[in-house]
């Protein structure tokens, strides 16, 4: 059968149900090439700065890249603003969201506050508490959003820098996300992985 044969799921059998799963699986297996489309569509999102949102998000995963950060970092950092198009005023929690299932607990943990930490640059200038990240100086986690917002985020506005492109990016977008959806083994809940590596900073 095309479709299931209910119009109330309470009225599913498990023949409708094993189509959707089926289904499902197909629609998942395909979600890294809507990840890059919509990492596409930040070409026209906010405007003012001296490159896209895109160009930004490129630049950011750049960095992570030349820093020696792992897969994780690398997509976290290449998708941190990927919420932006929907959820302007919260792309950040959005982002984490979308992330959360395939990525260690920690990337997630950051990329849903980076937007708060990120005051620190500009929040005296818009009437925000630039020190509002402070309530989370005890946290494991704050260190590493401190650093990533520091290191690749806050300093890719830069139209000179040598930066990869989207197709570049692409073997990192497929190793993440098709990955199995919340694997222990991979969210790793509690442990924290240097953003920048001894080699790499040598």
């Amino acid at each position: 059968m095309d479709t299931v044969s209910f119009t109330r799921m309470s009225d599913g059998t498990k023949a409708d149900y094993d189509l959707l799963h089926a289904r499902e699986q197909q629609f998942i297996a395909a979600l890294p090439e809507r990840i890059m489309t919509h990492l596409k569509l930040l070409e026209d999102s906010t405007s003012g700065y001296q490159i896209s949102r895109l160009d930004h998000s490129l630049q950011t995963a750049t960095r992570a890249v030349k820093d020696g950060a792992d897969v994780d970092w690398i997509v976290t950092a290449l998708v941190h603003d990927i919420g932006d198009m929907l959820a302007p005023v919260n792309h950040d929690t959005v982002a984490a969201a979308i992330l959360a299932p395939y990525v260690r607990a920690e990337c997630t943990w950051v990329l849903r506050h980076h937007g708060m930490f990120q005051l620190k640059y500009y929040g005296a200038h818009t009437g925000q508490n630039p020190d509002t990240r402070e309530r989370f100086k005890d946290h494991p986690n704050y260190a590493a959003c401190v650093a990533f917002c520091e290191l690749w985020d806050q300093t890719s506005f830069d139209p000179a820098y040598p930066t990869w492109t989207l197709e570049q990016f692409e073997p990192h977008v497929r190793e993440v996300f098709t990955r199995e959806a919340w694997d222990p083994a991979v969210i790793r809940e509690g442990v924290q992985v240097p953003l920048v590596t001894a080699q790499a900073a040598e």
